[in-house]
């Protein structure tokens, strides 16, 4: 037996199969199409099935045949090496305290949720005030919804991106010698 596994092994080497990049999902080229559009201030919802198709202007909603968890995995590695933009990630406040008794699934849902974060920040907000935010912002910036068929409460994962070259220390610091420099004014000398 180990002869056997040893010969699979060395004969998938000589293929070169343990190099092989994972295949990308079927919805990634439309995905990928969708993130490279999007910038500063636009928003993105990985949303769970329920999750209401918005009438509104701005607003993009696509449905794909997939769980959040795979969908997030997806954004952060598309993001990761990204110059222009960087993600910040939201969930809602409710969901470290929805049970496995009356949503079975969600205490697996967010250990595979974690994992796909790959250590990113995740800021908490309530539900209602996090998709409040989206919608405000969808009166000037552009909001993806990615619609999945996850089916647990509270599992929607916001996502607002920032610009990935200039950060807000970088914002402050510039606004900062600016009113410096507006406080000094040249005194005229005859």
């Amino acid at each position: 037996m180990k002869i056997a596994t040893l010969a699979c092994s060395l004969f998938l080497v000589g293929c070169g199969i343990e190099n092989l990049e994972p295949i990308p999902p079927r919805w990634g080229p439309a995905v990928t199409q969708e993130l490279n559009a999007l910038g500063f201030g636009n928003w993105i919802v990985v949303a769970e099935a329920s999750f209401p198709v918005h009438s509104g202007r701005g607003v993009r909603t696509v449905s794909l045949d997939a769980e959040i968890p795979e969908v997030v995995d997806y954004i952060v590695d598309s993001y990761d090496n990204a110059e222009n933009v960087t993600p910040t990630f939201s969930t809602a406040r409710e969901l470290p305290f929805v049970q496995n008794d009356r949503a079975p699934g969600i205490d697996f849902f967010r250990k595979r949720l974690k994992t796909s974060l790959y250590g990113h920040q995740v800021h908490e907000m309530a539900n209602r005030s996090l998709t409040l935010l989206a919608q405000s912002s969808s009166k000037k910036f552009a909001i993806l919804v990615i619609k999945t068929k996850t089916a647990l409460p509270y599992s929607n994962v916001f996502i607002e991106l920032d610009t990935g070259y200039w950060d807000h220390g970088s914002e402050d610091a510039l606004r900062a010698a600016m009113r410096k420099k507006a406080e000094i004014k040249p005194i005229d000398t005859p």
